[in-house]
């Protein structure tokens, strides 16, 4: 496991990424030709990743290919990716693991990147316009309590040391359940005596669609609910770059309804 960006010296890179939002980075900053692996959810950008060999998934990643790979470095995460499996690959290869819990920790994350990768002017500029871009948000006009779903049997949603929950912050929303750690289940019974006002529903990793959300506003009739987009909400590389932009449109949307 690499424990700092000095330690890393090996030429030419082969990388192996096990992270869909630092694949999409790693094509941003002109590394297609040093991607040699991605997982089977590294969907962007679609012209460049359908060429690539897959390892499997985040969370069960196929040894034997990695290794026929034969990788110099290995970027993987914190969360998205198994610990016992980062650890076994870490004996044989050189993993840098990221850790993203919020806006700063993925600006931290896209500059240490390019340090490793030779890309650190291109990276340099890639956070700044990420973070003029953020300045851009116009937040919620009034303070709205909002619940995030992330996965339906049981419905779970997001505690306030996640990332989705740092750009709810962003938003100007309310997570309502922000005291809570990571991604707490929850109960309808839960969501109505708690008085929501929005209820956000994810594409993604579960996937709700219309007919979900009109199971949920039969049950919730005083709650305003959206479906959206999960990249926006969850992905903390290059996309971020989107995010703002997606989230003033949702937010205009919000503002009117509001009053």
């Amino acid at each position: 496991m690499l424990s700092s960006i000095t330690d890393y010296t090996t030429e030419p890179l082969r990388i192996v990424s096990l992270v869909p939002s630092q694949t999409e980075l790693l094509f941003y900053l002109g590394l297609d030709e040093q991607v040699v692996g991605i997982t089977k959810f590294c969907i962007h950008p679609a012209s460049g990743v359908k060429t690539k060999p897959t390892i499997g998934g985040t969370k069960n990643i196929n040894l034997e290919k990695i290794k026929e790979l034969n990788p110099t470095l290995i970027i993987a995460n914190k969360e998205e990716n198994v610990k016992e499996q980062v650890e076994e690959l870490a004996k044989d290869y050189l993993v840098w693991l990221t850790d993203v819990n919020n806006l700063p920790d993925a600006l931290k994350m896209i500059t240490n990147i390019g340090m490793l990768t030779g890309k650190a002017d291109e990276a340099g500029r890639l956070s700044d316009n990420i973070i003029s871009q953020f300045a851009s948000i116009v937040p919620a006009k009034k303070k709205i309590s909002c619940c995030y779903l992330v996965w339906r049997h049981p419905y779970m949603t997001v505690g306030g040391d996640t990332f989705i929950n740092d750009m709810l912050q962003h938003c100007g929303l309310q997570n309502k359940y922000a005291a809570k750690a990571r991604y707490p289940e929850i109960n309808i019974d839960e969501l109505s005596a708690d008085g929501c006002d929005l209820l956000l529903l994810s594409s993604e990793p579960y996937p709700f669609k219309q007919s979900h959300m009109d199971q949920l506003r039969a049950l919730l009739p005083a709650t305003k609910i959206i479906l959206v987009d999960g990249e926006p909400f969850s992905w903390y590389g290059s996309r971020l770059l989107q995010a703002p932009g997606y989230f003033n449109l949702l937010l205009s949307s919000i503002n009117s309804a509001a009053g």
